[in-house]
């Protein structure tokens, strides 16, 4: 997957938990999905996450339209988004090139369904770092799951360069450690497994806190760091492009600024 930043942004808006998107579907309404992929890209994704799972009944038949339909708007390979191996393989079969599918765990049984679907594929996958013992509490946990995927996916035929990590965040008002023990587990496991990505969904830590961007971008900046280089987010929100450059360039990521200065320089 190429692209001018070492940081991949995913966006995160045709997602069926929101009712604008869950009516377009019900719907078929072509053009709001084309204008929500249009400006995602816009703003800057690489990969637009699709996600079709409020109708369970007709969730392959909706993922399978959602990915014609956004990639017939935008040239970007789709993240296909469902916990269903019959939904993701209705929308692999009609992705152009090669999709993300997000996603797995460690839980068995949801590794031994969705595997398959991967390595047939060709995908990349991310997998989220927790199993049947629930949400992770600790770096150690975290890090614990990482190893046991890292066996999987490997023995599906999955090379460590098409998974990405998710520390699996939590909400900071309900856990004063979770930033801290997030930022130590992407630490741990870039070290442990350098060929793989690290990616994360941002908007968890701020939940149930005032003035949520704040938190948001300020963790975004220290996960990046710590060696964070994928993000499922919002990129139309401002001064999310922004700071992701900046923060590219400051950690030498960006050969001499050039994606900072496009981004940036006034016009």
């Amino acid at each position: 997957m190429e692209r001018s930043l070492q940081m991949l942004i995913v966006g995160e808006r045709i997602n069926s938990s929101r009712a604008a998107i869950a009516q377009a579907i019900d719907r078929r309404d072509t053009m709001i999905i084309r204008e929500e992929a249009e400006r995602q890209v816009a703003a800057g994704a690489q990969v637009l996450d699709v996600n079709a799972g409020a109708s369970l009944e007709t969730e392959p038949q909706d993922l399978a339209w959602l990915v014609e339909t956004v990639q017939a708007a935008v040239q970007v390979p789709l993240c296909l988004d469902s916990p269903r191996p019959e939904a993701l393989q209705a929308a692999a079969a009609v992705h152009r090139g090669v999709p993300m599918v997000n996603s797995i765990t460690g839980e068995e049984g949801r590794l031994g369904l969705v595997l398959p679907v991967v390595a047939e594929a060709g995908a990349s996958v991310v997998a989220l770092t927790m199993d049947e013992t629930g949400m992770p509490a600790t770096a150690e946990d975290r890090v614990r799951v990482a190893r046991a995927i890292v066996e999987r996916v490997t023995a599906a035929g999955v090379l460590l360069e098409q998974v990405y990590f998710d520390p699996v965040i939590s909400a900071l008002a309900t856990d004063h450690t979770q930033g801290r023990e997030v930022v130590e587990a992407v630490v741990r496991i870039r070290r442990e497994f350098p060929e793989a990505h690290i990616i994360c969904g941002l908007s968890n830590i701020s939940f149930g806190l005032p003035r949520r961007q704040l938190l948001n971008h300020t963790f975004l900046v220290m996960l990046m760091a710590a060696g964070l280089d994928a993000a499922i987010a919002d990129p139309t929100v401002e001064g999310f492009a922004e700071l992701v450059v900046a923060a590219e360039a400051l950690a030498g990521r960006d050969k001499f600024c050039m994606a900072y200065i496009s981004r940036c320089r006034p016009t």
